[in-house]
C-alpha cells in the first residue's frame, strides 16, 4: 500500500525565486553558500498544508478501511496479506503524524511544540518510508518465488515465516532509524522555531554519512532486488508454454501488473532519494544561490 503523499508530491512543482543576501550573514566563516542564500519558500506554506491535509484525511480513511478489512473481514491470511497489512500500518503511523505538521506549515515554519514531539514527526516520516521499501520487497520476494521456484515458495512463502520477516523489518527500520531521533532537533530564529527535517548545521557532515549509508543499505540494495525480481518474473511469464505460442490473459495481466508496480515504486521513491541526495552533496558546495534554491525547491517538494 503505497503512501499518497508521495506520489502527490512527485505531481506538484510550484515556481519559486531567490533572494540572495550579503555574504557577511555567514558569520562562522564556514564558506557554506546554502547558509547565505535566503529561499523564498512562501509556496510551501499553502502547498504543504493544503495538501497535507488531503493526505491525513484521505489516507486515515483508506488505511483505516484497509486494517479493518484484513483484521474483521479476511479469514486466512498468507504472506502477501501479511505483508500488505504492515504496509498498511506503517502508513497509518505516518498519517496521524501529519495534523502536527499542517499546523507546522500553515504559521509558517514556526513549531509550538516540543523538540521531543519534532523528532518524533521525522522518525515516523523516515520510518514509514523505508518500512514501505522494505516491505515492497517482501512481496516482490515472495512474488518471484511464487512463479519462479513455485515448489520452494510452498515453503519459504507460509505465513509463518512472513510473521517472523516482519517483526524482523520493523526491528531493522526502528534500529537504523533511531539516530534520527539523535541528529533532529529545532532551533529558534527571530522568535521562530524551526524543526528540522534533517540536523543542525554543526551535525549536518555526520548526518550526511548517516544518510548515505541509509541510502545505500534500504533503498538502492531493495530497489536492484526489486528491479531483478521483477525482471526476471516477466521473463519467466513471457516464456511461451509447451503447444502454446501465444500468451494466456493471465500472464498477460501479471506482465502489466509488473509493469504497474515498477512504475508506482519508481514515482514514489526514486524521485525523494535523488533529489535528496541531490541536495544533501549540492550544500557544501559553492553553488549559486538559483541552483541552490532549484534543488531545495525539488527536495522539499518530494519531502511531501
Amino acid at each position: 500500500m503505497f503512501s499518497l503523499a508521495r506520489v502527490m508530491a512527485n505531481l506538484t512543482t510550484p515556481p519559486a525565486w531567490t533572494r540572495v543576501i550579503n555574504s557577511s550573514l555567514d558569520p562562522d566563516g564556514t564558506g557554506d553558500n546554502a547558509y547565505k542564500c535566503i529561499f523564498d519558500e512562501d509556496f510551501k506554506y499553502v502547498l504543504l498544508p493544503v495538501s497535507y491535509g488531503i493526505v491525513c484525511v484521505v489516507g486515515l480513511f483508506l488505511n483505516l478501511l484497509a486494517l479493518y478489512a484484513f483484521i474483521f473481514r479476511i479469514k486466512t491470511w498468507n504472506a502477501s496479506t501479511t505483508y500488505m497489512f504492515n504496509l498498511a500500518v506503517s502508513d497509518t503511523l505516518y498519517v496521524v503524524s501529519l495534523p502536527l505538521l499542517v499546523y507546522y506549515y500553515a504559521m509558517g515554519d514556526n513549531w509550538p511544540f516540543s523538540v521531543g514531539l519534532c523528532k518524533i514527526v521525522r522518525f515516523l516520516f523516515y520510518t514509514n518510508l523505508y518500512c514501505s521499501i522494505l516491505f515492497l520487497l517482501c512481496i516482490s520476494i515472495h512474488r518471484f518465488l511464487g512463479i519462479c521456484f513455485p515448489l520452494k515458495s510452498l515453503q519459504w512463502g507460509h505465513v509463518r515465516y512472513a510473521r517472523r520477516v516482519s517483526v524482523i523489518v520493523w526491528v531493522v527500520t526502528v534500529v537504523c532509524q533511531s539516530p534520527v531521533l539523535f541528529f533532529v532537533t529545532t532551533s529558534v530564529k527571530r522568535d521562530t522555531i524551526t524543526c528540522h527535517d534533517t540536523s543542525s548545521k554543526e551535525l549536518f557532515g555526520e548526518f550526511v554519512i548517516y544518510s548515505s549509508v541509509m541510502l545505500v543499505l534500504l533503498f538502492c540494495i531493495p530497489f536492484l532486488i526489486i528491479i531483478v525480481c521483477y525482471c526476471l518474473m516477466a521473463r519467466r511469464l513471457l516464456q511461451p508454454t509447451r503447444g502454446i505460442s501465444r500468451l494466456s490473459r493471465s500472464k498477460k495481466k501479471s506482465v502489466k501488473m509488473i509493469i504497474i508496480v515498477l512504475v508506482v515504486f519508481i514515482v514514489c521513491f526514486l524521485p525523494f532519494h535523488v533529489t535528496r541526495t541531490l541536495y544533501y552533496s549540492f550544500r557544501s558546495w559553492d553553488l549559486s544561490c538559483q541552483t541552490l534554491n532549484a534543488i531545495n525547491l525539488a527536495y522539499k517538494d518530494n519531502d511531501l
